[in-house]
């Protein structure tokens, strides 16, 4: 049986971590966060846990053919994110997919890249765990408030939920959900992605 199972939402997280970089005025290349050290900061909010699996779950990416240039680049950084994570004892699972959508602002058309698909992963995954009793307790690194539902039928079973969110703009639904939460400081993230 995995004892604590930490699920984190990819694509959700690097937001977050971008969010707290420009809050805090930092200028690092996006490619530069496949290179964030994930335990640091995992050991620094989560010291009094002992993590028996750690799940980062990724969308596939798709081939855009307007923004060639934008996709190869989403691509690799994808790759070198999935060898460091790795390498760093992370199972980096694909579920859903980010595909490029044409939209008009402004009279416009540019391409925007969307994710879907991980959220309802992680929520079949943590309920699945929780029937088959292989979990004790789950940490829930997403600031979505889709996985509420799935937090709360966890719950039911007998399973200790923990909301590991950012002390920059948590998530209020999923704090009020789940049976605690621990917050990322901005000093752990910005450490974390090699910013002194």
């Amino acid at each position: 049986m995995s004892n604590i199972v930490l699920f984190i939402d990819g694509e959700n997280f690097l937001h977050k971590v971008e969010d707290v970089l420009r809050k805090e005025k930092v200028n690092i290349k996006k490619g530069d966060l496949s290179k964030i050290d994930l335990n640091y900061l995992l050991n620094k909010a989560l010291e009094k846990y002992k993590i028996t699996r750690k799940i980062f779950y990724a969308a596939k990416l798709h081939f855009h053919p307007k923004t060639k240039d934008k996709s190869i680049e989403l691509i690799l950084f994808q790759r070198y994110l999935k060898t460091n994570l790795q390498k760093q004892g992370f199972e980096f699972l694909i579920a859903g997919n980010v595909r490029g959508q044409e939209v008009t602002v402004d009279h416009k058309t540019k391409v925007l890249f969307r994710e879907k698909g991980v959220d309802v992963k992680i929520a079949v995954d943590l309920v699945a765990m929780a029937a088959d009793k292989k979990i004790k307790t789950a940490i829930l690194c997403s600031s979505d408030s889709d996985l509420q539902p799935a937090v709360q039928e966890a719950r039911k079973r007998g399973i200790e939920v923990i909301y590991l969110g950012f002390g920059f703009q948590p998530n209020k639904g999923l704090m009020y959900t789940t049976n605690e939460t621990v917050l990322f400081r901005d000093l752990e993230i910005l450490k974390a992605c090699g910013v002194k």
